[in-house]
């Protein structure tokens, strides 16, 4: 009785999922307040910073407290459901129409917010309020979810090339189409991760590696399509050539890294956010850190990381259905694949693309969508202790409910 007593009350992964994922949006909030700060041009107040205070009342503090609240709920969810309703009153049948739908509506001109030339969001009530949703952030959670339905219920012909792998390749291949003139980087992550997750639900991977030529022709040819990206890779190959062109966002990112050192300038008293180093509360926010925090701060950020997915993935062992190993993998999948190549190009080993690192760079939708998927993530586990308190009430022995737990 007291092992029980015990067990219960230690913190379950879940909780400690959760607990790391507040903790990194409470690093982001802190990190976009620190560098979004300003220099007055007042003439009363000429050179004062902006209100150090107003972190407790910005936007980002809002999105972390809805980021934090749409995991809490997620959590509680029963995500099996999705998997056990098929047919007509499968929720996919609603997810995925309508996340293409809203996917190509960025597209069609007008109707799109555009930032820095690229359209990948759309507008929530009136413009005037500057509220937006960015669709290819829930296409990332719904492709997740529709691959390793689709895993799950057709497992027996997973094998299969036509009637197995084919039909989620061609779903992911449609979604990726239609993301890939605005976004090449999160049409990239889709598409890896919806890999990783065929081959883990019985796909072959020589099958996959017959159809590899068309992705990485595809790649090639997105490249090479837009002249911005293509200035992007000279820009990694050689950002010296061009300092003051396209070679200054890298420059100026590997600057701001050095300038840190081990200890960091100290928070707040960065130089290259105010008005050197481009994109830095967004997908270069991790340079700033480093320039602030220092190594300590930068070994801190990814150890977060780290510690995330080491307990995700605890979560992916204790899990008995092939859907639920399988949503788990893809979540955790898409977080560190997309902060490691966030990692990857805020230091410069990756030419420059437009990917921000999960739960740290400013970002609404990427914040919600990320912790509720995390969330999601976390309600296995609580269905996991959900039946380990129902072998409780059965009195069988420990031996026995672990033996039960890892079938």
């Amino acid at each position: 009785m007291r092992q029980d007593a015990d067990r219960h009350s230690m913190l379950r992964w879940g909780q400690v999922l959760q607990l790391v994922a507040v903790a990194m949006l409470g690093m982001g909030v802190v990190a976009i307040h620190s560098a979004g700060l300003s220099i007055s041009t007042d003439a009363a107040h000429p050179g004062a910073m902006s209100d150090p205070f107003s972190v407790l009342t910005g936007r980002p503090l809002i999105y972390a407290i809805l980021a934090t609240a749409a995991m809490i709920f997620a959590s509680r969810l029963d995500v099996r459901w999705i998997f056990r309703h098929r047919g007509w009153v499968s929720p996919l049948l609603i997810l995925v129409p309508g996340t293409i739908i809203l996917i190509g509506l960025t597209l069609v001109p007008g109707i799109a917010r555009t930032v820095n030339g690229a359209s990948r969001w759309l507008y929530i009530g009136p413009r005037s309020m500057g509220l937006s949703f960015q669709p290819s952030e829930l296409a990332k959670l719904v492709i997740v979810i529709a691959v390793a339905s689709w895993c799950a219920k057709r497992s027996g012909v997973m094998k299969r090339f036509w009637d197995g792998l084919i039909p989620p390749l061609i779903l992911v291949g449609v979604v990726c189409f239609l993301i890939v003139k605005e976004d090449l980087g999160t049409a990239v992550l889709i598409g890896l991760v919806s890999m990783v997750l065929l081959v883990a639900g019985g796909a072959r991977i020589w099958q996959l590696l017959l159809i590899a030529p068309l992705g990485a022709g595809a790649i090639v040819y997105a490249i090479m399509r837009e002249p911005y990206r293509m200035q992007r890779l000279m820009a990694f190959l050689d950002p010296w050539a061009d300092p003051r062109g396209v070679g200054y966002h890298p420059i100026q990112s590997m600057l701001a890294i050095a300038m840190g050192g081990v200890a960091g300038r100290g928070l707040g008293n960065g130089v290259q956010k105010f008005g050197y180093l481009p994109e830095d509360t967004t997908d270069f926010i991790f340079a700033v850190i480093c320039e602030e925090l220092g190594l300590i701060g930068a070994v801190l950020v990814v150890a977060m990381f780290l510690v995330l997915i080491w307990v995700g993935l605890a979560i992916v062992r204790q899990t008995r259905d092939t859907f639920g190993r399988l949503l788990a993998l893809g979540v955790l999948l898409t977080v560190g694949l997309q902060a490691t190549i966030n990692l990857m190009v805020v230091t410069v080993m990756v030419p420059t693309k437009g990917i921000a690192l999960p739960l740290i760079s400013a970002g609404g939708t990427g914040w919600i969508i990320t912790a509720f998927g995390l969330g999601l993530v976390s309600s296995l586990d609580r269905a996991c202790e959900m039946e380990e308190m129902q072998l409780d009430a059965e009195g069988l022995p420990d031996w026995v409910m672990t033996a039960r737990m890892g079938q």
